[in-house]
């Protein structure tokens, strides 16, 4: 959430900033703003509201200008107003700063504050690490800088300008990301490569606590004390088109419609059909520790967490391994349990999740091998764990989870082979499992022709307030995975539950007014569910199924069902998610939502 830009070079900073911010919008915002320095001062642009509002506060006193930071905001201390928004300025006016993160002591720092009579404007804790700097300032913007973040506690990313110094920008972090874009005469400073991709490919990542200070003839990285550290240059693995629409309408529907190649990238090259087995560079330097696991706990949150659901079905499957989920949102905060022979895999799209990255660092000072599950290439997930396997889908833009979710089960299905060949899973078995992974992105794009009949179904049902999702075992995390996507984006209220669990209570909330989508794809549990299926239509509930090809039987008791092909039930979960994501995509547009940027949410959740 929140987007940092800022940019040294020699072209014009504001079209620059601008169009930065905009790579960032998916991100989640509510407000915008941006600062320049020219001829000695700083000039300063924000508004509440989207960043079409803040182009419209810009003028030519901001043209020719070669450096300048801008922000976009997601309220955490304060309402979405225009003081509220970044970048906020010290007590001269002579600094400006914008920061992604929570200033946990902001009141205690006010307080010393106002003791040396500098006062606070704003609601934010921004605001007071501005005037901290400021405070601190005696002509060296990276010491005050330093000085300041010495006396924050909680979570940072900044960028710091000061007329004073107007050839020099000043960044850190601590568990909010911050990359350097290092471009021919220029550089950029993102929290996010979207933001600068169209200008290089070539960055370095800061870790926690670092501090990086740029001019125009370079830059130098150092930690809190001064002391220098080296780092190394990576480049960014994917490309600007795949962060444009392509002639899609919405970023979400693009990505559904891009699983099928997604899955087929990442599976390429980690399928080995000759021995039987899965190739995985990322886990092979502790493979031999990993197979001696007497526990796995599998950590994510929201969607990650529905995907860790169904990677604890396939891992102790197939693996034979004990497997637990937990939210990482409360494993962080009791006293786990990890004892000798633990793992623990931390699941995440963006590698950058607050919570996720708490349960991590938790579990590693227990002593637990640390895996990591995530998308994006160099994110702090991936570089604190001890090993791990990355997604390799592509960049998501939309803010409701889609491919990069089908990507997760992917995976765990891949580490459950892993383990399972390397235990007790026979080649033959083996095989065959693996012969079935690989059609999955053929299954999957079979599976689209679905999309009209499910914006029919959703237009009939678009205005009903509560659904229900029922599946049973690997197809119950789906039904929660189901019910999370139609709330994130259409707002309306819906609950996944194992089907079996809805007589326990649910059940009396059924009625003729009340979608119920249900999940029954041929398997082990199918007559269970046709069971529940006949429960629901004797109480008047709208029966919406999810159900195998051929299979006439079920047509007769549901109002409309929707056909997958089939496929084995260990992976069908990867097949019939896919209308689940079509419906509410269709009920958002229909209810006219704003489906790539939900309100309220935003796609990398770095705060508590």
């Amino acid at each position: 959430m929140c987007g940092i830009v800022a940019y040294i070079g020699k072209r014009d900073v504001t079209p620059i900033l601008i169009e930065g911010l905009k790579r960032l919008d998916y991100r989640g915002y509510d407000s915008a703003g941006l600062v320049i320095a020219r001829d000695g001062k700083l000039t300063l642009r924000k508004s509440a509201g989207r960043i079409a509002s803040l182009e419209s506060k810009l003028d030519h006193s901001l043209d020719g200008s070669t450096i300048g930071v801008a922000h976009t905001r997601w309220a955490t201390h304060g309402a979405p107003t225009d003081i509220n928004a970044h970048p906020h300025t010290d007590q001269s006016g002579r600094i400006a700063l914008v920061h992604n993160g929570i200033i946990e002591n902001y009141r205690t720092l006010t307080r010393y504050l106002e003791s040396e009579g500098v006062q606070v404007e704003s609601e934010t804790d921004t605001e007071v690490l501005a005037k901290l700097v400021g405070h601190f300032y005696e002509g060296c913007l990276e010491d005050a800088v330093r000085k300041a973040l010495r006396e924050v506690r909680g979570t940072f990313g900044i960028a710091a300008i000061s007329a004073e110094e107007p050839d020099k920008l000043v960044a850190a972090r601590r568990g909010s990301p911050l990359i350097l874009g290092i471009g021919k005469e220029e550089f950029l400073i993102a929290s996010d490569a979207a933001a600068i991709i169209q200008h290089t490919a070539n960055v370095i990542y800061l870790e926690d606590n670092e501090v990086l200070v740029v001019d125009r003839d370079g830059y130098k990285t150092t930690n809190l004390d001064a002391t220098p550290v080296t780092k190394e240059v990576e480049a960014i693995e994917w490309t600007l088109e795949q962060i444009e629409l392509g002639g899609f309408s919405h970023f979400m529907r693009k990505e559904i419609y891009e699983q099928p190649e997604a899955l087929r990238t990442c599976l390429r090259g980690r399928l080995d059909m000759d021995e039987a087995r899965v190739q995985l560079g990322g886990l092979a330097h502790v493979a031999r520790e990993l197979i001696k696991a007497k526990r796995i706990i599998l950590t994510g949150c929201g969607t990650a967490w529905h995907a860790a659901l169904i990677g604890e079905y396939l891992i102790e499957e197939l693996a034979r391994i004990p497997c637990e989920v937990e939210y990482s949102s409360e494993f962080r905060y009791r006293n786990p349990i990890v004892e000798d022979g633990t793992v623990l895999i931390s699941i995440s799209q963006s590698g950058e999740t607050i919570d996720t990255l708490a349960a991590l660092r938790e579990a590693k000072n227990k002593g637990a091998m640390a895996l990591g599950v995530v998308n994006s290439v160099g994110s702090t997930i991936a570089r604190e764990t001890d090993a791990g396997v990355y997604l390799h889908v592509g960049p998501e833009i939309g803010v409701a989870s889609t491919k990069a979710f089908v990507g997760q089960v992917t995976v765990l299905a891949m580490i459950a082979a892993f383990l399972g060949r390397r235990s007790h899973l026979s080649p033959a078995a083996c095989d065959q499992y693996l012969r079935t992974l690989a059609t999955v992105p053929d299954v999957i794009e079979k599976t689209l022709v679905l999309d009209e009949q499910c914006r029919e179904i959703a237009a009939e049902y678009a205005d009903a307030g509560n659904w229900l999702y029922l599946g049973r075992g690997l197809q119950y995390p789906i039904a929660l995975e189901g019910a999370l996507k139609l709330k994130e984006i259409s707002y309306i209220h819906a609950e996944g539950l194992p089907a079996a669990e809805m007589k326990h209570g649910p059940i009396a909330l059924i009625s003729e007014d009340m979608p119920v989508v249900i999940l029954a794809p041929r398997g082990h549990w199918y007559e269970k569910v046709i069971g529940n299926i006949e429960e629901v239509r004797s109480r008047g509930g709208r029966v919406i199924v999810v159900a195998t090809e051929g299979d006439t039987e079920v047509a007769k008791l549901a109002e409309h069902v929707l056909f997958v092909p089939e496929i084995d039930e260990l992976l069908a979960p990867l097949v019939t998610v896919v209308p689940l994501q079509m419906l509410a995509y269709h009920a958002a547009v229909l209810r006219g939502c704003d489906v790539d940027k939900p309100r309220n949410l935003a796609k990398a959740v770095t705060v508590e």
